[in-house]
């Protein structure tokens, strides 16, 4: 007999998360994600001018600080037809690029790591002989034998006081994990060398975009201004500081997050087979090289592999009504032609209609409705977006950066190119693109610095977005990705306001429930066969989730009438 499990609310996210699993012979024999939260940008959006929407959808989340706003101008620029200078595109994928380094590491460190290490075992840890280790898998300076030493006093000193702090409501000592003490004490090194790693990184977004999180966006360029000699411009000072900052970023992610990654997956090499779920990935790419209108040349390739075959990378047409849906069969919502049709997201409707239980309750009725979120689908199939599905379709694209980097990751844990396809898979791919964006992000830097050079200033498209060159009505898709995924904006503009505006995100897509023919999305798929070895403990459940960096954007909590919260558990 299956045992149900409930973990509400999955922590070290952003957003409200729910899950019910089904546990038999210590397996997940069924899974049912439930987004607890409603969102309704699309309603706040509603009658506002365009150019304004990059400021409200940028809002969605505290973590993807920029792509919302990416996505948002992008999308107005293609309902108007506006070309941004290759200044502007450089700067914004240099802002991408910050974005990904800072938040692929602290999603590793931060908000994965601890499914894999086991912080108090690391009180148990030779000093030396974890120096020794330190050494034989990186040059990073911080890894003396005093310098373990005395982060493992500082780290016993908390737990005999009872302050473990942010280590708290850990399932330390569980059997699953299994690194030695002294890899866990590198781990737990990290973790707080991290912390203060990722507040210089994410300077770059203030250069450029006057703060961090929210940096400042323009329809038509860049928010910023290009003169060497100004102070209060993007002049000489400003540029080196981003250059000095790239630097610091790609020796912390070369020297201490790769080889922590790979030195945590070579314990963990059964994850390899445990997770995998869906077999169909989607990507919409990003990182333009010759202009967001030429997709060929994107660093970050578009395209959809289905059934995990990597011989054949199909296209994808974000206008194409046929191809991207909505569903709504299992989310509270309603659409007026009914609830079993799916809608493109230019005809898309957002339309609540609470019908599950009243909390607090012990199940969601899962033959109904029973999630916040749409159920998005790609001609019908459902699909994985993510760091896993970047790389898959890279590689199947033949892009050689991106085979170069996953065949030296396969060879060096001598596992088949099938364990991709897995939990391990899809942490590993975070940290294989986040040393690929490394690299690319000094090409693009360098590109800025020789336009600047040769005289070239350009950072905004001009007049040309003016509101009386606009057409009546138009409609646009921005595109991006996401560090989670696949993410899209749709408008459209009627009358120079906003007729219509969705969102669709990445985690839509992962964490939706099933769609009206059954078919599980993402996290309910990687859930089935994920071992459970204690089911009042169910830390296998988090690494397989957490694998994905699950983000729903925490914009509304649920209150009962009088305004308390309902229920809350805490789980790390």
């Amino acid at each position: 007999m299956a045992n149900r499990i409930v973990v509400d609310p999955i922590t070290r996210i952003e957003g409200h998360l729910r899950l019910e699993v089904e546990v038999k012979d210590g397996k997940i024999v069924d899974a049912y994600s439930s987004g607890t939260m409603v969102r309704g940008f699309e309603l706040i959006l509603k009658g506002r001018d365009p150019r304004d929407a990059w400021a409200f959808t940028e809002r969605a989340c505290g973590v993807c600080t920029t792509v919302h706003a990416l996505a948002s101008v992008r999308t107005v620029e293609d309902a108007l037809g506006i070309t941004v200078p290759p200044n502007a595109e450089l700067v914004r994928n240099l802002m991408f690029c910050a974005q990904y380094m800072q938040d692929h590491v602290v999603h590793f460190y931060h908000l994965h790591a601890l499914d894999w290490v086991d912080v108090v075992s690391a009180l148990k840890a030779d000093p030396k002989k974890t120096s020794e280790i330190a050494q034989s898998i990186s040059n990073w300076p911080k890894s003396s034998p005093g310098y373990f030493s005395d982060l493992q006093k500082r780290l016993t000193a908390f737990v005999e006081s009872g302050q473990l702090g942010i280590f708290a409501n850990g399932y330390w000592g569980h059997s699953a994990y299994k690194l030695p003490a002294e890899v866990n004490l590198i781990g737990v090194a990290h973790y707080l060398e991290a912390l203060e790693w990722q507040k210089e990184v994410v300077k770059i977004h203030t250069i450029f975009g006057g703060k961090n999180p929210h940096p400042n966006y323009l329809v038509g360029g860049a928010a910023c201004s290009i003169n060497i000699d100004d102070a209060n411009a993007l002049n000489a000072e400003r540029l080196a500081k981003v250059g000095s900052l790239l630097e610091i970023a790609a020796e912390f992610i070369e020297k201490v997050y790769i080889p922590d990654l790979m030195a945590v997956a070579s314990f963990y090499k059964d994850w390899g087979a445990i997770g995998g779920g869906l077999s169909n990935y989607l990507a919409y790419g990003d990182l333009p090289t010759h202009g967001y209108g030429d997709p060929e040349h994107f660093k970050f390739p578009r395209g959809v592999i289905l059934g995990r075959d990597l011989s054949k990378v199909h296209p994808v047409d974000g206008k194409n009504d046929a191809e991207i849906q909505e569903f709504i069969s299992r989310s509270w919502y309603e659409y007026g032609s009914g609830d079993g049709d799916g809608k493109h997201p230019w005809k898309g409707e957002t339309k609540l209609k609470y019908t599950g239980p009243k909390p607090p309750y012990d199940h969601l009725d899962v033959d109904k409705k029973y999630s916040w979120l749409k159920t998005p689908r790609w001609k019908g199939n459902a699909m994985e977006v993510g760091p896993l599905s970047r790389m898959l379709v890279a590689y199947a694209s033949g892009r050689e950066e991106v085979k170069e980097v996953v065949g030296a990751a396969l060879k060096q844990l001598d596992v088949p190119v099938t364990a991709l396809f897995s939990t391990l898979g899809r942490t590993a791919a975070r940290g294989l693109e986040t040393k690929l964006v490394a690299g690319w992000s000094k090409e693009f830097y360098s590109q800025l610095l020789a336009n600047i050079k040769n005289g070239d200033t350009r950072l905004w498209a001009g007049e040309k977005w003016a509101p009386e060159t606009w057409p009546a009505e138009a409609k646009g898709v921005g595109m991006t990705e996401a560090p989670r995924g696949a993410l899209a904006h749709w408008i459209v503009i009627k009358d120079r306001k906003i007729e219509n505006y969705q969102l669709v995100v990445p985690s839509t897509w992962n964490a939706s429930p099933r769609d009206p023919k059954g078919q599980m999305s993402a996290y309910e798929s990687a859930l089935i066969g994920t071992p459970v070895a204690n089911p009042e403990v169910p830390l296998e459940l988090l690494r397989t989730i957490h694998s994905f960096d699950p983000c729903l954007a925490c914009a509304v909590h649920l209150y009962d009438e009088k305004g308390r919260y309902l229920n809350q558990v805490q789980v790390l």
